[in-house]
Parts: C-alpha cells; structure tokens; sequence
C-alpha cells in the first residue's frame, strides 16, 4: 500500500509528483549543498561557543550570571559572522525585534531610508505611516491594476491627514523616506545613489518579499547595495530585516558588511523547536545599544531571564540549516507543480532564493480556498479544521489563512494564506517536512478535481486547471 494511499491520493497523481521531482532534482542538490555548508558552519559555532548541557537549565528573576544565554549569544554570532548577539525569549516577534532595533540606532532628526520600497504591513504604525497615506497608496496601486475604487475607499482618500501613530519613530521625530523598487522588484540602485547623498543615518533593506510578487534581496545584491553605501554615505547604518532568509543562503547580511540584523526565532532560526524569542546581531555597539532599548540603559545583556528556553533555542539553532532546507525543497516542489498546471508562481523552481516564501498565483477564489484548506489538512496540528474567507481589520478584502502549527504564529512550519481578490494569490512559506508540503500540494489538486464541495459553499468540479 503507497503511503499517499491513507489521504486517498491516486497512483498517478503520485506518478505526476515523482515527475515533478525529477525534474527539480538539480535545484534539489543546489539546497542540499547550501544546507551542508551551513550546517556545519552552524555546528562549529556551538563548538566554539563551548554550548554545554549543564547551562540548559537557565535563569529566572533578573537573569544575572545566566551563562547558558551568554553562550548561546556567543554561538549566533559566530554563526552569523557578527561581533555580538541578543538572542532572547523577552522579544516576541520579528516586528519586536525591528521596533527594538530601530529606536536603538536612531535619534530624533535622523533619517531613515527603505531602500527596498514600503516595508511589510506590521512596520507601518512602528515607523509612523500614516492610515491616509496607506489608503493613497493603496488606491494608486487599484488604479494602476485597473480596478475600480469603492466609495469607501474614495471616501477614505479625501478625509483629513489623521495623526501619527503615537510612540511612532517619525512621532519622536525620526524622518522616513522610501526608494521604490524597479517594474521588475529589483533594487533602483541609480535612485539609491542619488538619496544617499543626503546621508541618512540608517538605510534598511527588508529581505524577504513579505506580501509582495517580488523577488527577494540575495545576499550578492546585498553586497552591491553595502559597497554602494560605504562608498556614498560612509556613516549609514545598515540595517537589515531578516525574517524569512537565515540560512537560505551560504552567507548571512553580516558577513558581507551590513552592521545590524534583526528576525524572529519563529521562523528560521528558531529551527521548529523555539515557541518565542527574537534575535539582534551585529556590531557590538549596536546591539549594547539595543540590548539597552529592550531592557534598559546600564543593565543592557546583563539581564534577562532565560527562563528554561536556552535548550529549545540551542537545539533549535543546529537544526535550523536542515529544517529550511526542507522548507525550500517544497517550495521549489509547489511552484514546478503548479507552473505544470499553468499557473504563475513566483520565485521560480530553477530561482535563487533568498527567503522561504512562495507565491501562487491560483487565478480564482476557489482555487485560493482549496490551496489554504489542503494546506491545513496537510498539517499534523489541527488539520481537522477548515479554514474559510473572513473579514480581518486592515484588509480591504476577505483574508483566508491556514496553519496548523505546534507554535502559534510560526512561519518556519508550513503555512499559507491569501487575499480573496484578483489575482488571487497565495503566499505559502515553511514546512518543517518536505513530505507535508508536498501533501498539501497533492491535496490541493486533488479537492479541485474531485468535484468536492469547499467549505464557503462553492463548488470545486468546474474549474479549469
């Protein structure tokens, strides 16, 4: 009996993935070299941090003396070719860890620059951007796609200029501009150049492609970018968002010259073992200074309880090249089948990536439902559970959203979701087993051609793939 068997995948829908396969084997093995390369770098940096299970115990109260976290700290950045770390359970999300970093290495009537055009969603109210300006923006890409504006949305346009967010960085005076990316999503680098020339005291690059049909920023683009920098506006910060990128790739942000980083221990890094935490590493200065922004100034790294999680963190950083390489190979698995089907999938199966992110661009509602709920019923949390369309604050549309995950809000397990709008695209990322991926990938074609009713009341039968 096949083990596709037990979900009622027939035998040559199973012929069709092993095809699939074959096909990507190359990009395959370009994974499994990745995966090697950081694994044992990630390896000697827990040996050369001196990583011992006697330490996995950790602190409570003000976390003094915690040796354990102080080596873990060691072994981040030696891993991330950086000269210090603040890896701690106290920084909740990837969002914290940016807000932390950002307040740390700016003053008021400093300048930051987005080089990497509008940051994801969640950074808005962190930076100050204001809901009428959203709505501009928002209303200039229907327009630019040919849609036509609600009254709501016209209505919105016209309101007064509301107020910043309050506690905002441009409410405590910290300016902020952007430089949009190319037609194509890459990096405007004449235009770059030309804004440096203001020396802003930070330029930020958000790494990963986060809502958006546009490639993630490689680590040589990131090279290009960081000699640009140091030769047009020496003093910048660089600042890099790095959620959904460590260990995609040999080289981390910090090992080609970018002076801070931040993510969250959700996703990558935090290997599937991590149920919280985020990480800061870089230059010493930087992170002191942010370690001071999180806790306060003159306690610094010297607090922080640990509070049992150094295991979970250590364990979860050896397995992180392995568990990402997994992620990718499914990633690069949907987007050959799909694209097999005629879809639009963004990256590629044979593109170098950057991040764990797919895009699917499914082309109709039904096809955007089945994909999420295959995707929860591939899950070995909760797959019981169907997820349907709903309305969520800050979306103009219905969302959908699958995860069945052991961590709530963990991206590094497999997940998917989507606005229920044209084109209709699904943004699917993680999966701690490839054969999960590829489970919700032969589900969903599975539920479109059986003719099987969705959960929202649409019939399946009819669509075309």
């Amino acid at each position: 009996m096949s083990s596709w068997s037990r979900w009622e995948i027939p035998p040559e829908l199973v012929r069709k993935a092993e095809e699939i396969e074959t096909e990507v084997r190359p990009y395959f093995e370009r994974v499994a070299a990745i995966r090697e390369y950081n694994q044992l770098k990630v390896l000697a940096a827990m040996q050369e941090a001196h990583i011992s299970e006697s330490f996995f115990g950790g602190t409570t109260g003000y976390g003094y003396d915690d040796s354990g976290r102080a080596r873990l700290e060691r072994a981040y950045a030696h891993a991330f070719g950086a000269e210090a770390a603040l890896v701690r359970p106290q920084i909740s999300t990837g969002t914290h860890a940016l807000a932390v970093t950002f307040f740390a290495i700016t003053r008021p009537g400093h300048k930051i620059l987005s080089v990497t055009g509008a940051p994801y969603d969640t950074l808005h109210d962190v930076i100050g951007i204001r809901r009428d300006e959203r709505t501009r923006e928002h209303r200039l890409k229907l327009e630019m796609r040919g849609l036509r504006r609600s009254e709501t949305e016209m209505s919105a346009g016209r309101r007064e200029k509301v107020p910043l967010t309050p506690g905002s960085l441009r409410d405590w005076g910290v300016d902020y501009k952007q430089v949009d990316l190319l037609p194509d999503g890459n990096l405007d680098f004449s235009v770059i150049e030309a804004a440096l020339s203001e020396q802003p005291e930070v330029v930020f690059v958000q790494r990963s492609r986060g809502y958006h049909d546009r490639p993630a920023v490689t680590i040589d683009v990131m090279r290009e970018l960081v000699r640009l920098t140091r030769r047009c506006s020496p003093d910048s910060i660089i600042f890099v968002d790095n959620c959904y990128g460590e260990f995609v790739e040999r080289d981390e942000p910090t090992e080609v010259g970018v002076d801070i980083c931040a993510g969250s221990l959700n996703k990558n890094p935090g290997g599937g073992r991590a149920v919280t935490g985020g990480y800061i590493v870089g230059r010493n200065d930087l992170v002191l200074a942010a370690s001071n922004r999180l806790y306060a100034p003159g306690l610094g790294r010297a607090v922080g309880p640990s509070l049992g999680t150094t295991r979970d963190f250590s364990q979860g950083l050896y397995l992180a090249p392995q568990v990402v390489a997994e992620a990718i190979k499914g990633m690069i698995f949907s987007s050959a089948f799909f694209r097999s089907l005629g879809w639009h999938t963004n990256p590629a199966p044979d593109a170098i990536r950057a991040d764990i992110i797919q895009s699917i661009e499914c082309g109709s509602r039904e096809r955007l439902i089945a994909l999420c709920q295959a995707v929860q019923a591939a899950s070995p949390v909760d797959s019981l559970v169907v997820p349907v369309p709903g309305s969520m604050p800050g979306y103009d549309c219905e969302i959908i959203m699958a995860a069945g995950s052991f961590t709530q809000g963990s991206s590094i397990e497999l997940s998917a979701d989507g606005p229920l709008r044209p084109p209709y695209i699904a943004y699917m990322q993680g999966g701690l087993a490839y054969e999960q991926v590829k489970l919700a990938v032969l589900l969903t074609y599975k539920a479109l051609t059986s003719g099987s009713e969705s959960a929202d009341g649409n019939e399946t039968s009819e669509i075309v793939l």
